[in-house]
């Protein structure tokens, strides 16, 4: 299959072209604004689907909204014609077609075209009314207030926020992608023409600018966001993406002696804490207990024993743990326990506990095995 993607460096056609491109059976032809109209002549002849992205949204003269959203949508249809080429088209309109100004009077232009060509020549046409996409590859102070908030707080650069009460709607981009792709199903028997994202994310303005900078302070806390919060999942994935490379990488508190280290890597209310234990050769850890915090124990460098005792009773349980066969041990409440090094290089033991510790309560009560 032969697929035509105009406006093929623009952030909605990149994230397309790479997911289209997972598919071996597809012939990809990429047209943007470099591209000669012989490319366009060639490409409206041999494609099978057209993803119309091409578009103007932020010109520096008004002109150039007719000429980008309108005009070329015409050279694109008349070439088609010519060609008597019988492939659907999908084109990326806005939901500002509603309003009476330069941008939504060329895209409601377009999509009158879209209307009178499929009327002339009878082939498929898909409109999505797209406003606020946001994720990965949007560009900063020009496609959406979420990229340019996600860019300047990655870099420590302020950000202006006219009224944090306003409403936004917001779709990401990956599932704009996975509803474009799903036009390519021969089995889409949908008659309509105005399709839709979902789901779409009615979120205030100061909501978002808030978890943005959340999660710039989360390498700090050592938070994550609320994972089975899927709006907050996918702005934390965005917000990934605009770090700058020499902030990609972040230092973490170890706290080290002679015995090795031990370093807490994440810690969450709902989840739990993750940490690293490193142990010395010979060196034993732990010989203590708690009330209610349980632990699992994963070792992932070395070999050691894990020593047991029920607080109150006489019997000892060990359990010979080593990194080529990996098994987690649990660590329940009320049994002490520790963990002793019997290989000779440092062993690495990954804890996850049902609890962040807490200082003022830390749970935690001395006690050998």
């Amino acid at each position: 299959m032969k697929i035509l993607v105009t406006g093929s460096k623009g952030f909605i056609a990149q994230n397309l072209i790479e997911r289209l491109k997972e598919n071996n059976n597809y012939t990809i032809f990429s047209y943007d604004i470099d591209s000669s109209l012989e490319d366009l002549d060639k490409f409206t002849k041999e494609c099978d689907f057209v993803f119309h992205l091409a578009g103007v949204n932020r010109p520096k003269d008004e002109k150039e909204f007719m000429e980008g959203n309108y005009v070329f949508t015409s050279v694109l249809l008349n070439n088609l014609k010519k060609h008597n080429n019988k492939s659907p088209i999908m084109i990326s309109s806005s939901t500002k077609v509603a309003i009476n100004n330069p941008y939504g009077i060329s895209k409601k232009a377009a999509e009158d075209l879209m209307f009178d060509y499929e009327k002339e020549t009878g082939n498929k046409i898909y409109i999505f009314r797209l406003d606020n996409v946001f994720g990965k590859w949007a560009k900063p102070n020009y496609n959406s207030a979420v990229a340019t908030f996600s860019y300047n707080i990655a870099r420590d650069l302020p950000i202006v926020i006219n009224d944090s009460n306003q409403d936004i709607q917001l779709v990401y981009i990956d599932d704009v992608v996975n509803a474009l792709i799903g036009l390519l199903d021969k089995n889409d028997s949908k008659s309509q023409k105005f399709r839709q994202i979902t789901p779409v994310y009615r979120v205030k303005l100061g909501y978002i600018v808030d978890l943005l900078y959340s999660f710039k302070h989360s390498r700090q806390n050592l938070s994550i966001p609320k994972l089975d919060d899927d709006f907050q999942k996918k702005l934390y994935s965005n917000y990934v993406s605009y770090l700058p490379k020499e902030k990609l990488i972040y230092d973490l508190k170890m706290t080290i002696d002679n015995r090795g280290s031990f370093t807490e890597f994440l810690r969450t209310n709902d989840c739990g804490q993750l940490s690293i234990n490193v142990i010395k050769p010979g060196v034993t850890k732990g010989n203590h207990w708690h009330h209610s915090k349980i632990e699992k124990f994963l070792v992932v460098c070395g070999k050691g024993i894990i020593r047991f005792r029920k607080v109150h009773t006489d019997e000892t349980i060990e359990y010979q743990v080593n990194s080529d066969k990996l098994q987690v041990l649990d660590i329940p409440p009320g049994y002490t326990h520790n963990i002793e090094n019997i290989g000779e290089i440092d062993m690495v033991v990954i804890i996850w506990s049902n609890e962040p510790f807490d200082k003022n309560n830390p749970d935690t009560i001395y006690e050998e095995v």
